[in-house]
């Protein structure tokens, strides 16, 4: 036998000289992706000086994520498996104790510069964190992540993306669950002093040749980056997905004066640039689209699609919320002169979901290991108890509007069926829970009784698209929801309420929903790529946790 495996390995280093011999060979031939050179990971620990309410204190912000070893003239850079580490520190503690705060959570916003060849663009990383509590003393680590903008650039050189101002916005919860007063707080650092002056996350070579990055939805992969739109879109048009600001761009001189005017604008259209984001969904993820038909619209009537994740604290896992039909009724915006001196415009609309005619979310299922051990699988529907309202609160500061959207709405969670490893449970026609889902009320005095609360925020920049969320063009809504006991559940006098309420029941369910373009379904002539023929939302958003 020894001397059967002496005889094979020479066979075997033989075989694979081969294969090697012939990968090289047919290499001119692979398509780019098959050659590609792979990627690097990013792990970057940076001080940054934020502004607290007891002052400017020292921070360290540690950047991670993924990024191709190099791109091609066209082609679209994402960086992926991003997360950012903010680490604030025992003062920072002390301002949340102060404020009676045992739990927040905190959305993040990195800037980015992209530079090359002396052009520059501002991109926008935008990640969300799970709830965490307030330690009694030392710092406060919080760790978000989320999906960032790609860039594309027609011109090759080397991109360089370094890190600029960070921002993270803390919603703030008491320890019984509701909202402190205030209800968040923001933090805006600035770069610090670096001992060995470092800002800079990675350097990309681009060229005309092979790359690891993904062709530019902008343009076809085979082609060069078509220009962009000579207009900007309005935000009613802005992206599904929240697209970056531009931020400051600027472009270097080329050493003479073109020849043509249009030259000149061509020129400086060159460099890196944020890839749009507005593809509508594809087909697959229309399959998973319910129908969302607007009946009898009116001049306000919108409609989107809403998907994302919420986390069941009891089993240690998250369960999907499938794409969900969404209908809204826009109310009319007032101007708010307010005693500050700030201008605010103001609108409150109201809305529903709608599936098969009810108001209500298509069912859903969900796995998790219940106590620990038992693989138990759910089938579970949200059904609207009450109003939805959706406010939007949009601060007018040139040459950026920063926008703050609250949706409310009473939300009790149905129990179709269930099986425990693989033996199902009647639960009956009759088991959900007691009352609606709860979050923490910003403002109980004006919205009492229970009900769901998302939040999303973002910016208006003026003459650009909108990012984060704005209601007409989407983006992520977080919030937190305590579920409430369940009842009715069970048949032939078999009582499963305490097993369900054991199991599910309880605070800190963290969620994340990710809502689409709206489709303004009551206009005579819909909007091409927001609305499909018999006007239905045409974007179908992808879920994010």
């Amino acid at each position: 036998m020894r001397g059967q495996r002496a005889e094979l390995r020479p066979s075997r280093a033989h075989a694979r000289g081969a294969a090697i011999a012939a990968l090289v060979a047919l290499a001119p031939l692979l398509p780019a992706a098959a050659v590609a050179l792979g990627s690097h990971e990013v792990d970057t620990a940076l001080p940054y000086l934020c502004t607290l309410p007891s002052g400017q204190q020292p921070a360290t912000v540690r950047i991670r994520a993924t990024v191709p070893d190099r791109a091609a003239v066209g082609e679209a850079l994402r960086p992926t498996d991003v997360s950012t580490t903010v680490e604030l520190p025992a003062a920072a503690v002390a301002d949340l104790t102060a404020l009676k705060a045992a739990t927040v959570r905190g959305e993040t916003l990195l800037t980015v510069g992209a530079s090359q060849d002396g052009r520059r663009t501002d991109v926008t990383w935008r990640g969300t964190t799970q709830p965490a509590a307030v330690p009694a003393e030392g710092p406060l680590a919080l760790t978000s992540t989320g999906d960032v903008p790609a860039l594309t650039t027609d011109t090759p050189g080397e991109l360089t993306l370094t890190a600029e101002n960070f921002a993270v916005d803390l919603a703030l919860s008491a320890a019984d669950g509701t909202a402190t007063t205030p209800a968040s707080l923001s933090v805006t650092c600035v770069p610090g002093q670096d001992p060995e002056g470092r800002t800079v996350l990675a350097t990309v070579p681009v060229g005309p040749g092979t790359s690891t990055g993904e062709p530019s939805p902008s343009a076809p992969p085979s082609t060069a980056p078509s220009s962009p739109s000579p207009s900007s879109p309005s935000p009613s048009s802005a992206s599904s997905q929240p697209a970056p600001p531009t931020g400051r761009e600027t472009t270097g001189g080329t050493g003479g004066a073109p020849k043509d005017p249009a030259d000149s604008g061509r020129e400086a259209e060159k460099g890196p640039k944020a890839v749009a984001e507005n593809e509508p969904g594809a087909p697959a993820d229309r399959r998973a689209a319910p129908p969302c038909i607007t009946e009898k619209p009116t001049s306000t009537s919108l409609a989107a699609y809403i998907t994302g994740y919420s986390n069941v604290r009891k089993l240690n896992g998250a369960s999907l919320i499938p794409v969900s039909c969404v209908q809204i009724e826009q109310g009319e915006p007032v101007i708010d002169f307010r005693p500050d001196g700030t201008v605010h415009l103001l609108q409150k609309s109201v809305g529903s979901l709608s599936y098969q005619g009810r108001k209500q979310s298509p069912p859903f299922t969900s796995t998790f290991l219940t106590f620990g051990f038992a693989p138990t699988t759910a089938t579970l529907v949200l059904e609207q108890a009450g109003p939805m309202t959706v406010e939007s609160d949009v601060l007018l500061v040139f040459p950026d509007n920063i926008a703050e959207t609250y949706i409310r709405v009473p939300l009790v969670l149905r129990v179709l069926d269930v099986e425990v490893n693989g033996t199902r449970l009647d639960v009956g026609p009759s088991c959900r829970t007691v009352k609606p889902l709860t979050s923490p009320e910003p403002d109980p005095a004006k919205y009492p009784g229970d009900h769901l609360v998302l939040l999303g925020k973002g910016q208006l920049l003026n003459g650009t698209d909108a990012t984060g969320y704005v209601l007409t063009s989407g983006g992520p809504l977080t919030g937190e929801v305590t579920v409430p006991a369940f009842k009715g559940c069970g048949a032939g006098g078999e009582n499963l309420d305490r097993l369900l309420t054991a199991s599910i029941s309880g605070p800190g369910n963290y969620i994340k929903q990710i809502q689409g373009q709206t489709c303004a379904v009551g206009v005579e002539v819909p909007t091409e790529g927001q609305c499909t023929e018999d006007r239905q939302p045409y974007v179908v958003p992808k879920p994010e946790r």
